[in-house]
């Protein structure tokens, strides 16, 4: 099987980082960006990297944009260019086409012209880091919708050497266990008999008040 080969846009912060992460896990990476220095910033991390401007479609084409499986499109503070981006490349009709935006109407703009996936990392992680203030068992917090969310939650005490079947979470609190991570061990679909060992980390989804309520009642 053909292994995928990724296109990103942008070398800001964002941009790099991922550029960089998804290399180091041993894909082809393109990174362009309009500027040189962040280019050359970037040279070692990648595959490749190329100074271009992203709203030149002949510069896209002759890059071969569209030979690339999945591009994101990770242009920081230009909005302007990240809308225009977003549009050639649709229209080019690149496979996947994911792009970071900066707010929502950012956001409802590049639905309505065709990304395939929108993404929002400072309001994410914003997200994130106000779940761990506010809480020292909630370990990592993923928004899936604006009701739903996963949380990865520290067992407390009052947990150890229960069984999920007496905790009983999906009666009490309408979440569900997807899976226990024990050390460096993940327990993928836990059974009612799983029982919790100091430690252990639950990887709970729910409705965002019942998350809340189920992890208020277990706290410390």
């Amino acid at each position: 099987m053909k292994q995928k080969q990724f296109a990103i846009i942008g070398m800001g912060r964002f941009g790099s980082s991922v550029a960089r992460s998804l290399h180091t896990l041993g894909y082809e990476v393109l990174a362009i960006d309009s500027s040189e220095q962040r280019t050359q910033e970037v040279v070692n991390m990648v595959t490749h990297a190329v100074q271009a401007d992203s709203t030149d479609e002949e510069a896209l084409r002759a890059l071969g944009i569209r030979n690339f499986d999945v591009i994101v499109v990770a242009i920081g503070e230009d909005i302007q260019a990240s809308i225009l981006t977003t549009l050639i490349l649709k229209d080019m009709g690149v496979p996947a086409l994911i792009v970071k935006a900066q707010n929502e109407l950012h956001g409802k703009v590049l639905t309505k012209i065709g990304a395939d996936k929108v993404i929002y990392p400072e309001r994410d992680m914003g997200v994130r880091v106000a779940h761990h203030l506010i809480s020292p068992n909630i370990l990592d917090y993923i928004e899936l919708s604006d009701d739903y969310s996963i949380a990865e939650i520290r067992a407390s005490h009052s947990m150890f050497g229960k069984s999920l079947r007496e905790l009983d979470i999906r009666a009490k609190y309408g979440c569900n266990v997807m899976a226990l991570k024990t050390g460096d061990k993940m327990n993928i679909a836990p059974y009612a008999e799983d029982q919790i060992k100091e430690n252990d980390i639950l990887v709970v989804v729910g409705r965002n008040e019942n998350l809340q309520r189920f992890e208020e009642t277990f706290s410390e």
